[in-house]
């Protein structure tokens, strides 16, 4: 049990004593009740709103009703003084063997530190990354498959059941594209020049699919119509560019543990039994879209098309889930998806580009009426990167014809420095990848700043074993108030997890690693000028073992974050 979660409990057998002694009502719901740092640490080290929560449903006065919970508080072992603030704010001040005591935890937690229940084992299917299944991955796929498989780790870490999913959009229009694409370059593999026109995909990729088939079925698909070869070259292209797209994700680390298929899908009657369900309830009906808004198309008439009654959920217009010529809208597709989705799974996650920001409300609304609005359901938009060299912006890859590869990119800098720099904003802020920025050895880089510390730590181990000192045990009082304002800063890990868990914002743990880690080279120069501040003291085995475990317990806190963004630790600096 952390800190946090310790003195929560312990304000909780508070309000109890408060109860049993009559000063407080029974029953009164204390969900919001919450303990945290102060805004101000000159104020203590927790603070609880705890008065301020209760105070009215109790009818009494928050200020008075501070003062008998403080009254309570102050017999807590622990805790040096109790105060009451503003309105009934209360600010609790606690031993630096408390906080010694934290530190112990976390060396003896280890990777566990910071491990959450309060997922309390709800299954959790995030879908991530779902790039048209044409081409390798690029740099615009790869922020939300970074910001999806950190979310999922994130998600276990808090105690979560995830699922990690791949939707395959293998039945629209543009794997028809990928198939004539294919079969010019069957054609190609078979000697004959080929042009590519526009409209086909002209990457190079495609060379090694019509290389295959050409060995595979010799020239029997060339001259043949089109709907000879169509449905097997789209199938044999399919499988070609998966396998591809989970090499690529395979270089970030990522691998789903499931890849759906709308084709499959659709195969299987699953939007029939999704507007079937819907239109037993009266959420879809027969009728005719508005025209256009502004000027009317010449063309336009009404149809008559099934219609889900989206403006019940709060979208602005009921969408249509058929086309008129009685194919599948995106929409309608989705909404059976996600109907299956929500089948297996307590809460649905989905990682969309921000250019799909128009599409939410509507799912949004379907996925609310088709579970009920019991099934919690985020969609959590991520801009666009830009790549740049130097400030320059880069040019596009030859290989994938007009993008930049993921795989060139992690060639060049390397998965763990993509990893972190795609979580070093949050998701629906732009960003800028500069190549020479994100590996640049300086503070303003955080990627090398937390690194940095975790390599001091590491270095710091080494030249202590190459001094003779070793520390199987510590004696923890030696450790000042400066150094365990350190310890203060790292037991704030499992509330950072909680918080980013609850808020599906992985990037908290890089913007709190990054502050940890400030601390922590901050108390490291310190020595520069005071060499009795220094972490390794030959003459002074016993401060060095004191603080050897201050920055081994600093250092596990890197890793356990670090782990959470799918980043190893490194040892040390080239």
């Amino acid at each position: 049990m952390t800190l946090y979660v310790r003195f929560a409990a312990h304000l909780d057998s508070a309000l109890d004593a408060l109860v049993a002694a009559g000063g407080l009502p029974a029953g009164l719901e204390r969900r919001a009740v919450t303990v945290e740092p102060p805004r101000d640490a000159s104020h203590g080290d927790l603070a609880t709103n705890a008065a301020m929560v209760l105070a009215k449903p109790a009818g009494t006065n928050p200020r008075a009703l501070a003062e008998k919970i403080a009254g309570e508080l102050e017999k807590l072992d622990g805790v040096s003084a109790v105060s009451v603030a503003g309105p009934g704010f209360i600010n609790l001040t606690l031993t630096d063997d408390t906080w010694r005591g934290e530190l112990d935890a976390i060396l003896a937690a280890e990777g566990d530190y910071g491990r959450s229940t309060i997922g309390a084992g709800a299954t959790v299917n995030v879908e991530y990354v779902s790039a048209n299944p044409t081409g390798p991955m690029h740099m615009g796929h790869c922020r939300g498959a970074v910001v999806g498989d950190a979310l999922a780790s994130l998600l276990e870490f808090a105690g979560h059941k995830v699922v990690r999913e791949y939707y395959v959009n293998d039945a629209g229009g543009q794997v028809d594209v990928l198939a004539r694409s294919a079969h010019l370059r069957y054609r190609e593999a078979l000697g004959e020049t080929i042009e590519i026109p526009e409209g086909l995909y002209p990457g190079e990729y495609l060379k090694p699919v019509g290389e295959k088939l050409a060995a595979e079925y010799g020239d029997k698909f060339v001259g043949q119509p089109e709907d000879a070869w169509l449905a097997l070259f789209r199938k044999e292209a399919v499988a070609s560019m998966l396998v591809m797209i989970k090499a690529d994700l395979a270089l970030l680390g990522i691998h789903h543990d499931l890849f759906s298929s709308e084709a499959e899908l659709q195969a299987a009657g699953k939007p029939e039994a999704a507007e079937a369900w819907l239109r037993e309830r009266d959420l879809v009906y027969d009728g005719v879209l508005e025209a256009p808004k502004g000027e009317t198309p010449e063309d336009w008439e009404p149809v008559e098309l099934p219609l889900f009654r989206s403006t019940q959920f709060g979208d602005d217009q009921d969408r249509p889930i058929k086309k008129s010529n009685g194919q599948w809208t995106y929409f309608g597709a989705d909404l059976a998806y996600h109907f299956q989705k929500a089948q297996a799974a307590d809460q649905l996650i989905d990682i969309w580009g921000a250019d799909h920001a128009g599409t939410v409300k509507r799912i949004v609304a379907a996925v609310q009426a088709l579970t009920g609005g019991k099934t919690r359901f985020d969609v959590k938009l991520v801009q666009m990167v830009r790549l740049l060299r130097a400030g320059e912006p880069v040019k596009m890859s030859k290989r994938s014809g007009n993008f930049v590869t993921l795989a060139d990119v992690v060639n060049e800098v390397g998965k763990d420095v993509v990893r972190f720099t795609m979580l070093t904003r949050k998701a629906d802020a732009q960003m800028d990848f500069d190549f020479a920025k994100v590996v640049e050895a300086s503070k303003d880089n955080p990627v090398f700043y937390v690194n940095y510390a975790h390599a001091r730590i590491a270095s710091l181990h080494r030249k202590a074993g190459e001094a003779g000192i070793s520390c199987a045990s510590a004696d923890l009082s030696l450790l000042d108030t400066e150094e365990l304002a350190l310890v203060k800063l790292a037991a704030q890990f499992p509330r950072v997890v909680e918080g980013a868990a609850l808020a599906r914002e992985p990037h908290r743990i890089a913007f709190y690693l990054y502050d940890l880690s400030a601390a922590l080279h901050a108390l490291w120069n310190v020595g520069n000028d005071r060499p009795e501040r220094r972490f390794l003291l030959a003459d002074q085995p016993g401060l060095t073992c004191a603080r050897l475990f201050l920055a081994r317990g600093v250092g596990q806190i890197i890793r356990n974050g670090l782990g959470l963004m799918g980043v190893e630790a490194v040892q040390e600096m080239h």
